[in-house]
Order: structure tokens, then C-alpha cells, then sequence
């Protein structure tokens, strides 16, 4: 046996085998069960277009079974930090395009995370004139960075009419339609991390009297209907969304989150979606996991941590169809490919997580370089 053979009896060894087999989501076929998680970079340009930039360090990851991008807002109601892209005007889709085009010319899959951000914002991000939003008019703790004027308080939002609430259900069918136009294969909802959805959907950010407000099955209308919306525009066989029960991020609490989330779940259930992302939240007790398999009827990606290893021995044991990396897509642009042969993984630099410019974003090696 010559040494090249050893090397590769090695990676097969170590290659998780069941995180290479294919897998279809709803309407959307994966290569492979490996997921690159949706993180905020902070790449866009102004007015929310995404960069150059994006569509390399897109392109240079569609090895990935399905890449579900950043967060993006519907509407510029909706952004929450500095250069973060959009969804909204033709100028958006069409600067996405040159992502989802890179990104097919390599054989990968993409969808869309829409994030609606509600009371998580700062008007020295948005706008001039553009209103903080949120079910009710209770201002988050904690502060966001701006460009303009460094770290701020997230402002006082102001509670949405239902008229309003209406709207912005409708804008993520829009949002929806427009990632279809920029040639997403499909979209997903974020409902967690203290964003809209998830305000609406716990009892400490929710007060409304209205149809929206009160009881469970009420809070989770407003997640139930923009899903419902996305699904009417494009089809709920390319849709999914992102929870993370527990998760108390930018300032969320809820007297019943098990409670609040198998609502969730079951409505979304009715819906038919393509996919529920899960998420377990590291200072809960709550068994995300558990919840999904038992209250939700559809396809599962997982998400808390894994490694290559703990990740197949979750598909092999039919946990979940997929597993979705965060940090190490970041440093690892070849990860399926050092999955697959064995390889070390590279450890990301944190100080330029959101940094503006190509420094930690585009300039990670892959293992051959």
C-alpha cells in the first residue's frame, strides 16, 4: 500500500459518510446534509446592497448542501444594524443575484433568512424618518453599535396598529417573492434572537388587546401569517424558519416558551413548510431537539455547536436531515471538503466578525492553499 492509499483509506475513516448523503428539503435538493448557518457579517454597502464582497464569500462556500444567508430585512423598517442588506427594492434583488448566480455556477443551494428586527434598531442606523416598530411600544435593554454615532440604546419602539401588523405580514410575502427574483431557492423566517416574530410571539414583549396579542394561539398569529404570506407568494415547500426556544437574546422573555413555540410549531406544521432550523439555547433546559421531533411535521436542520462528528452521529441516528455550522463556515470556506477528508479545522479571528472590508470575511485560506 503506497502512502497516497494509506492517506485515503485515513480520510475515509474519518469522513462522516451520512453528512454526504443527499437530502430534500420541501422542493429544495441538497448534495449534502451539511447547512452553512445564516450570521450577520456586515458587508453590505449602504442603502442595504449587497457587495461584492457577499458573492465571493458566498461562492467560495456553495460546496455547502444549502447556505441559508444573513438576516434581511423585508422592509428598512425592519433593519437592525449597520451595513446589513435588504430585500426590498429592485436594486437589492438585483445586487443578490450576482450571490445566488456565483453561488449556482458551483452547484450549491441558497435560501434567504428574512429578518423583520421590530424594536432591535437605532434611528442612527436607519433612515432619517424611518419608525422603530414593535408589538408593543416596551424599549429593549441593551445597546447596537452604529457607524454613526457609535454604541447607542436600542430606541423606544413604537406598537404597530393592526393595520400596520397587516402590512408588515404582507411585505414578507413581498420579501419572499422578491428573493424568488433574485433567484433564492427558497426563504427562511427568523424567529428568534429578539427579533419581530419573536417579540410578538412572547408574553414579556407582547401586550396587545388586539388579534395579535393575549393568548398563545394569538401571539404566534403574527409568525403563523407572515409564513403563510411567504408560502402563498412562493410556494411552502421552499420555505422554513429558525427558532430557539428559551433564547432570552436582546432582551426576550416569555412565561411559557415550551408553550409559545409548539404553537409555533404546530402552526407551521398546518402550513406544510419545507423546514424548521432548531436551535437549543445554551442556558436553557429546554429540550429543543426533543420539541421539534415531537410537535413539528416536517424536515429538521440542527444547530448548537456541532462538530463534524457529533453532527453525523445526529443524521445517523435520524435526528434531523441536516446540521447547520456557523463559526466554522467563518474561517473554513472549504469545510465540506476537510469534512469529507479529515482535515483540521481553522479557528476564526473574533475581532473581525463585523468589521467592514475583506479582512476575515474573504480572506480565510483553504486547506490546499
Amino acid at each position: 500500500m503506497t502512502s497516497a492509499d494509506a492517506e485515503n483509506d485515513q480520510a475515509a475513516v474519518l469522513a462522516p459518510n451520512s453528512l454526504f448523503e443527499p437530502v430534500r428539503l420541501g422542493a429544495i435538493e441538497l448534495s449534502n446534509r451539511i447547512v452553512m448557518a445564516p450570521m450577520t457579517r456586515n458587508r453590505a454597502h449602504d442603502h442595504g446592497l449587497p457587495s461584492d464582497l457577499m458573492v465571493d464569500h458566498y461562492a467560495a462556500r456553495a460546496e455547502a448542501g444549502l447556505i441559508v444567508a444573513e438576516g434581511t430585512w423585508p422592509s428598512v423598517t425592519g433593519q437592525a444594524y449597520c451595513r446589513q442588506p435588504g430585500i426590498e427594492t429592485a436594486d437589492q434583488v438585483a445586487a443578490w443575484r450576482k450571490v445566488t448566480e456565483a453561488v449556482h455556477a458551483k452547484g450549491g443551494r441558497i435560501v434567504l433568512q428574512i429578518m423583520h428586527a421590530g424594536r432591535i434598531g437605532s434611528r442612527h442606523i436607519k433612515p432619517e424618518g424611518v419608525d422603530t416598530v414593535a408589538p408593543s411600544a416596551i424599549q429593549a435593554q441593551g445597546k447596537v453599535y452604529t457607524d454613526a454615532a457609535g454604541m447607542q440604546p436600542f430606541d423606544v419602539p413604537r406598537a404597530l396598529s393592526t393595520e400596520e401588523v397587516e402590512e408588515v405580514i404582507r411585505e414578507h410575502g413581498r420579501a419572499a417573492l422578491n428573493a424568488a427574483e433574485a433567484g433564492f431557492d427558497g426563504v427562511e423566517l427568523h424567529c428568534t434572537s429578539g427579533y419581530l416574530p419573536i417579540q410578538f410571539l412572547c408574553s414579556g414583549t407582547n401586550k396587545r388587546s388586539d388579534q395579535y396579542g393575549g393568548s398563545v394561539e394569538n401571539r404566534a398569529r403574527f409568525a403563523r401569517d407572515c409564513l403563510a404570506a411567504m408560502s402563498d407568494a412562493i410556494g411552502a415547500d421552499r420555505v422554513g424558519f429558525r427558532i430557539n426556544p428559551g433564547n432570552t437574546f436582546n432582551d426576550t422573555s416569555d412565561e411559557d416558551s415550551v408553550a409559545s413555540h409548539v404553537e409555533l410549531m404546530r402552526r407551521a406544521s398546518q402550513l406544510g413548510v419545507a423546514f424548521l432550523h432548531i436551535m437549543r439555547a445554551a442556558d436553557s433546559a429546554i429540550d429543543a431537539f426533543g420539541l421539534a421531533r415531537e410537535h413539528f411535521r416536517g424536515s429538521l436542520i440542527l444547530n448548537d455547536g456541532f462538530d463534524p462528528e457529533s453532527a453525523a452521529e445526529a443524521v445517523e441516528a435520524g435526528a434531523a436531515e441536516a446540521v447547520s455550522f456557523a463559526r466554522h463556515f467563518i474561517a473554513n470556506p472549504d469545510l465540506v471538503n476537510r469534512i469529507r477528508k479529515g482535515l483540521p479545522l481553522a479557528k476564526f479571528n473574533r475581532k473581525t466578525l463585523y468589521t467592514p472590508g475583506p479582512e476575515g470575511y474573504t480572506d480565510y485560506p483553504t486547506a490546499a492553499d
